[in-house]
């Protein structure tokens, strides 16, 4: 940065020191032509030096204030956009998930053509600090050389073979050694069909209809579980969607999260009928929303007083803030206290498609071949996606006394600073972090559920999205949804990020 800057004013003095000797050598008018050139260079040389800098710098995005002058990057999306223009020919939106098209934050899309580590580079040749991390798998960064290497050898036997491997057992036997609540399992390939999956088993064990889950948890786009729900149905500021009957979701029972006492007035009013509660241990889905002091013990004396089964959906949580997910970190991960079912996905398999669900062995045993309730895939137990995950659960837990505090240090690190920073500003903003997941709420209030998350400024985290991404910071782009920390994100990383997060809450405060 230093050296391209220096180089920029040395041009610029050069072209000074040639207009006086052309100044003693020439008539006026040669004089002035010179002049305006060399002013055409100083304001709009910028540009050129920012294009260069987004492909040769490590961390791209940069303002520098000289006095009267300041360059900043103009993010260039040519190449984007013409993606974006012809993926509408094809796909709904342009998009395969909703949330991708950018509606709640305004702009373009970026197209990403790689990643490394910290790293997106977009089909311009612009690179973004990653925030968001897939939405979660990145843990250990982009195209992890282990899990890369461990998909290569796999494909190189086969992509698929609708037969099973001895690899599933093995990742299996990791899984279970992270959580030891999880007795037997079984690979899926999304969260989705993990979460849909657990439900029918728990209706199928305990022969009963009804599902608590939770305002703003979201648990895959599953027909009965689309009843407010959050991820992409909070972002778009729709209740449910269409095409699901009032029958379907009749036996689904929406709560607020974090309100005990409208579980039990629930399974006071539906005695014998409740299946199961279902909830994400911390909140990801609406964005990061921690469970308060005791809510979790107090819903599993409830649904074991009531009969009911508990399944934590750690899909975001499981190995993100612990080895062992949320249970790990809030106790939960054995004896009388441990969850009867558990759903994983995104890291569990190296950031290839892959879900789990697993619990205590006599539920496990209700599923087909060996029970009533039917579950089949395909694709389940992926080769690929048992080999990344794999390689990468075992990283975990060989590396995991340095991962974990790393991670914690790192995001405490960039939430407390942009939260810093936009009091500095005057701006209202709520900082919720568990772990490595965090969220910058654009309201002044405590959030403690979706209600209050809902009363946050969308607006004001529209513009300082766009401004992060000016700077090259790429975050979820909806404020109801979680930032992901990464392993490859370290001190560099942190000041670039703070720095962009300085100048976008100047953006938000105008």
């Amino acid at each position: 940065m230093l050296l391209l800057l220096s180089l920029h004013l040395l041009l610029f003095f050069a072209g000074a020191i040639t207009n006086f000797v052309i100044l003693e050598r020439s008539e006026g008018p040669l004089y002035w032509l010179l002049f305006l050139l060399l002013l055409c260079f100083f304001v709009g040389h910028s540009a050129q030096i920012r294009f260069c800098c987004s492909r040769l710098l490590p961390t791209p995005p940069y303002s520098l204030h000289l006095g009267f002058y300041t360059w900043q990057m103009a993010l260039d999306l040519t190449r984007s956009k013409a993606l974006q223009h012809r993926a509408e020919n094809f796909l709904p939106g342009g998009v395969d998930s909703p949330v991708r098209a950018f509606r709640a934050v305004g702009g373009d899309p970026p197209f990403v053509s790689s990643a490394e580590g910290a790293y997106l580079t977009d089909a311009d040749g612009n690179r973004y600090i990653d925030l968001f991390g897939s939405w979660g798998p990145m843990l250990l960064g982009h195209a992890f050389p282990p899990a890369v290497a461990a998909i290569r050898e796999a494909a190189g036997r086969s992509a698929s073979f609708g037969a099973s491997t001895a690899d599933e057992a093995n990742l299996a036997e990791l899984v279970q050694q992270c959580f030891p609540s999880i007795e037997k399992l079984r690979f899926v390939s999304s969260g989705t069909e993990a979460c849909m999956s657990a439900i029918r088993l728990a209706r199928g064990f305990t022969g009963r209809p009804f599902v608590i889950k939770f305002e703003g948890c979201y648990h895959g786009h599953a027909d009965a579980l689309l009843v407010k729900a959050g991820s992409g149905v909070a972002t778009f500021g729709i209740p449910g969607s269409a095409g699901v009957p009032n029958e379907t979701v009749m036996h689904t029972l929406a709560l607020p999260y974090n309100d005990l006492a409208a579980v039990e007035a629930v399974f006071a009013s539906h005695p014998d009928l409740i299946a199961c509660v279902i909830l994400e241990p911390v909140v990801g889905n609406a964005g990061t929303i921690a469970p308060q002091p005791g809510y979790l013990k107090a819903l599993r004396e409830i649904t074991k007083k009531n009969g009911a089964l508990l399944i934590f959906d750690e899909v975001m949580t499981g190995f993100r803030l612990a080895p062992g997910g949320a249970q790990e970190l809030f106790g939960f991960a054995s004896g009388d206290d441990a969850p009867d079912l558990t759903t994983l996905g995104k890291i569990v398999g190296g950031g290839l498609p892959v879900g789990v669900f697993g619990g205590r062995a006599e539920i496990m045993d209700y599923l087909a071949p060996l029970g009533p309730v039917y579950q089949a895939g395909t694709l389940s137990g992926n080769p690929l996606a048992m080999a990344a995950g794999i390689a990468t659960i075992e990283y975990l837990l060989i590396h995991q006394e340095t991962i974990y505090p790393q991670l914690e240090a790192t995001t405490a690190a960039i939430a407390n600073g942009v939260a810093r920073l936009a009091a500095e500003q005057g701006i209202g903003l709520t900082t919720n972090r568990v772990g490595s997941m965090c969220t910058w709420f654009f309201t002044p209030n405590p959030v403690t559920d979706f209600s209050t998350a809902s009363l946050s400024d969308t607006a004001a985290f529209a513009r300082f999205h766009r401004a992060m991404l000016e700077q090259g910071i790429w975050l979820p782009p909806s404020q109801f949804e979680a930032a992901f920390v990464s392993t490859t994100i370290t001190q560099p990383e942190i000041s670039a990020i703070l720095a962009a997060a300085s100048e976008a809450l100047k953006e938000v405060a105008r």
